[in-house]
């Protein structure tokens, strides 16, 4: 497939890879397209949905300028997957005691390591520590949003968070075993998106700029607040790629002591996959040096590879990028919500969680019938929507899913 609908309502046109876009959605797309500061046009993706302020599913090109609401307040949010020498033959025919073991190793929802009883980060985690506090001196405030501010950021590294994070075991079209996770930066890439966002707001109005959505306030380059704002953003991405690796040596060492007493060890293989979602980066294209803003997508330059989970209970793709420079060598970051979680709530049950996620090892409590697989978009639907954004390598089902 390839472009399905053009908008050409706002001062730059919208180039959209779905023709099914809610009323919400499309007002902001088209809200985005309007601001002085886009370049060349705005690129929904198929998954696209409303977010706050900034579509869930758009890449937004800026030109001297960062919209923190678009980057969002999940900074650096995006997948890690990797290979295991294992396949289905060698797996217990019972994965519970897995899961129970990836449970025990990696705190999930609101839990968080002990202080002092982690140091599997180390040489990551100091080095981040230097530069946030020369962060937190300039921004005080920053400490004072966060509870046991120092203590919180080192104990969540390595940690899930709840929603829509999690760590799947699954297994590709050949019955190979792969682990797969879904996290960002936890409560200090909130906080920082947070402050922010609302200092944004703030310095919009001393300029009584006139913004469609006040969500879409944006720093200037050149101004202080874009080089904090910048420098911040920067952090919690590094922060974000090192919660997911920690997160992954945790995963398999709770694997490798469950199932190497039975099997004998395994490895992981060199196919590892680590890309953002939720983040915003220098990039050239259409000749002009831009901040290339992705709200819920990733990164598909030409030959690069990528991770577009779909729902607890469907199956998700690891891709090859194919550089299309129309959406600005990006493509879809998942499945994409159809609906609000509310709204999910009110219209599944236990017993439609139970259906829906049949075959698979996870929660199924009204805890989490807000993710329930019919609350997302057709994942398939999506894929065959960006046939010319990513090529599909492999295909993975879950056998088992961790939620918070």
């Amino acid at each position: 497939m390839s472009i399905r609908l053009t908008l050409a309502a706002g001062r730059v046109p919208v180039k959209a890879w779905s023709d099914e876009i809610e009323g919400g959605a499309l007002q902001q797309l088209l809200n985005v397209a309007n601001l002085p500061i886009v370049y060349g046009h705005i690129a929904a993706m198929p998954d696209v949905h409303k977010g706050i302020g900034a579509t869930v599913g758009s890449v937004i090109p800026t030109l001297s300028a960062i919209i923190p609401a678009a980057v969002g307040v999940d900074i650096g949010c995006g997948m890690n997957a990797l290979r295991l020498s294992l396949d289905a033959r060698q797996l217990p025919d019972s994965l519970q005691r897995v899961r129970s073991a990836i449970e025990a190793a990696v705190p999930v929802g609101f839990s968080q390591h002990s202080p002092g009883g982690h140091t599997g980060a180390g040489t990551g985690s100091h080095r981040l520590g230097g530069r946030l506090k020369h962060i937190a001196e300039k921004h005080p405030a920053i400490t004072r949003m966060q509870k046991r501010f120092e203590d919180t950021w080192r104990c969540q590294l390595g940690t899930l968070g709840g929603g829509n994070h999690f760590i799947e075991l699954c297994l590709d079209e050949e019955n190979r075993a792969w682990v797969m996770l879904h996290s960002g930066s936890r409560g200090i890439g909130n906080v920082m998106g947070r402050y922010f966002i609302e200092n944004a707001k703030k310095a919009m109005l001393r300029h009584q700029a006139n913004l469609p959505d006040r969500d879409l306030a944006w720093f200037d380059e050149g101004s202080t607040g874009f080089a904090d704002y910048l420098e911040a953003v920067e952090w919690a991405q590094e922060y974000a790629l090192l919660n997911r690796h920690e997160m992954m040596r945790l995963v398999l060492g709770a694997l490798q002591r469950e199932l190497s007493p039975r099997l004998g060890p395994f490895h992981a293989t060199d196919e590892a996959i680590n890309c953002h979602h939720n983040y915003v980066a220098r990039e050239t294209h259409l000749g002009r040096n831009l901040f290339i803003t992705r709200k819920g997508a990733i990164s598909a330059r030409a030959g690069e590879m990528g991770i577009i989970p779909g729902s607890m209970g469907t199956k998700s793709y690891i891709v090859r990028g194919l550089g299309n420079p129309d959406s600005f060598c990006s493509c879809a970051h998942g499945a994409g919500r159809r609906m609000s979680r509310t709204e999910a709530k009110k219209r599944y049950t236990r017993a439609d969680l139970e259906a829906q996620t049949r075959g698979v090892d996870c929660r199924k409590d009204a805890g989490v019938i807000d993710e329930i697989p019919g609350a997302y978009k057709d994942i398939d639907a999506v894929m065959h929507n960006q046939s010319d954004l990513c090529q599909v390598v492999h295909t993975l089902k879950q056998l088992v899913c961790v939620k918070g």
